[in-house]
């Protein structure tokens, strides 16, 4: 990528003072999860707020939303263009465990090139690095090749719960053609990479009641049936034998992967081996028919997470437990529906739950709808040249396991496509201990939203919407 425009002299002359910055930003610490640090997230937000108005954006904001607040600011100068609003967030994970730490994890070091600091990859880093592209631009030209809106926001680690009310309230205020969103990574570090899908989410605790108390065992064993042995049998009753989820109407949505759709995702370059090694597990395992990348980018799955009940002390008690419990998640893709699939579990425990309990299904909060784009959507299109360039290979185009709520509710809400544009990678240790994030794609992500933000001003609006 040609480093001879004006704008991208300004960003390599200022690198020093945004790396600064960045490490005044990550010495915030807005955990959103912990209500202890909920003044922590209101100052990052007056933080971002600030930083968006020194970039050169107007109507810079905080807008609340019944929780954590959101930033909004804007830029609306250019008739006739494209509008793109760019997202990210600046909440961050709770720090524990402190003693694994090798720093204090809101007293950023830099080290080998490196900003180690919580919320430095995911999402702190990242979301700056529009801020900072679009600063160079106005300070540069005066102006900006299309109408930018930003909002981000500071409950994405916390699912986001008050989004889509706050979407829906604002749906005049955040129209726009396409989402960029800063919450997102790259493959490798001379890899790229381009995501277009991410699984949606549903959560389910189940309850196995038995005798009105725990029960002597040789007294009543083998007279009255056991909860955890009920659960146990209830659990198994979820999966067939070749890893498919045998709940009725599980897979009645769910979009088939294309030809082209199985070829993409097996041009990604990936060591069963390798994999297995670094697990320590024996082998993979999974839905028969289906590669590891497509089951685990493509295909919905059905997970305990955990289970209890009964004794959990040293030595020997013995009785049979009046009651037991287990969380199950399901990790969802295109085209299904968290509510339906939940109702679906419902209705596989009532139908499925052994003689002599009772049983209940508590749906938990966690929910998200799937998220799916074309790889050819104009957008992903523009995003694939800009990475290509900058990179000197073509990105390649995966699917995440993970969610990010953000994604599904600005598709129903304003019904446009979110090209997630992000510079993170696996290994910086997002949400773990020693969380870190490489100054070179903090610098590099700026060039890269430069070029985006000039590329997308050549395309006509109508180009990039309606969503389909």
């Amino acid at each position: 990528m040609s480093d001879g425009s004006d704008w991208q002299r300004y960003l390599d002359a200022q690198q020093a003072r945004f790396q600064d910055e960045l490490l005044e930003f990550l010495r915030i610490p807005s955990i959103s999860s912990l209500s202890e640090h909920r003044e922590d997230v209101q100052r990052a937000a007056e933080w971002v707020a600030e930083r968006c108005e020194r970039a050169g954006l107007e109507n810079a904001r905080i807008l609340p939303t019944g929780g954590h607040p959101v930033v909004y600011a804007e830029h609306l100068h250019a008739p006739d263009k494209p509008t793109v609003l760019i997202y990210g967030h600046f909440d961050t994970q709770p720090v524990d465990p402190l003693s694994l730490w090798d720093s204090p994890p809101f007293a950023p070091v830099l080290r080998e090139n490196r900003v180690y600091a919580r919320g430095a990859s995911d999402d702190k880093g990242n979301m700056l690095v529009p801020i900072l592209a679009l600063e160079a631009l106005l300070a540069a030209t005066g102006a900006l090749p299309v109408n930018v809106k930003v909002l981000f926001e500071g409950q994405e680690e916390i699912g986001s719960p008050q989004l889509p009310g706050f979407i829906a309230a604002h749906r005049d205020l955040l129209a726009c053609d396409l989402v960029l969103s800063a919450d997102g990574g790259q493959w490798e570090e001379d890899q790229p990479a381009i995501w277009l899908g991410l699984k949606g989410i549903c959560a389910v605790q189940i309850g196995v009641y038995g005798a009105n108390s725990d029960l002597h065992s040789g007294g009543y064993g083998g007279a009255v049936q056991n909860p955890i042995h009920a659960l146990a049998q209830l659990l198994a009753s979820m999966h067939d034998g070749e890893g498919r989820v045998s709940v009725a109407g599980f897979y009645d949505r769910v979009r088939p992967l294309s030809p082209e759709d199985r070829e993409q995702i097996a041009a990604v370059p990936f060591d069963e081996a390798a994999y297995t090694a670094r697990l320590g597990i024996p082998e993979v395992y999974g839905e028969a028919g289906y590669s590891t990348l497509e089951r685990n980018w493509a295909r919905p799955t059905l997970e305990v997470n955990g289970v209890w009940g009964g004794f959990q002390g040293d030595g020997v008690k013995t009785v049979l437990p009046k009651e037991a419990h287990a969380k199950i998640t399901c990790r969802l893709v295109a085209d299904q529906e968290p509510a339906e699939i939940v109702g679906s579990i419902e209705r596989h425990v009532e139908q499925h739950a052994p003689p002599g309990v009772r049983v209940s299904v508590k749906r938990l909060e966690s929910g998200s709808k799937p998220y799916l784009m074309r790889a050819d959507h104009p957008g992903n299109r523009v995003a694939h040249e800009v990475l290509a360039e900058l990179y000197g290979k073509a990105p390649y185009y995966v699917r995440a396991g993970g969610s990010i709520p953000f994604c599904s509710i600005v598709l129903d809400e304003l019904g446009v496509y979110t090209v997630n544009f992000g510079f993170a990678l696996n290994d910086e240790n997002i949400h773990a201990p020693n969380e870190f994030y490489r100054l070179e794609s903090f610098a590099r992500g700026q060039r890269a939203y430069g070029a985006l933000l000039e590329r997308l001003g050549s395309l006509k609006p109508a180009e990039l919407a309606p969503a389909s």
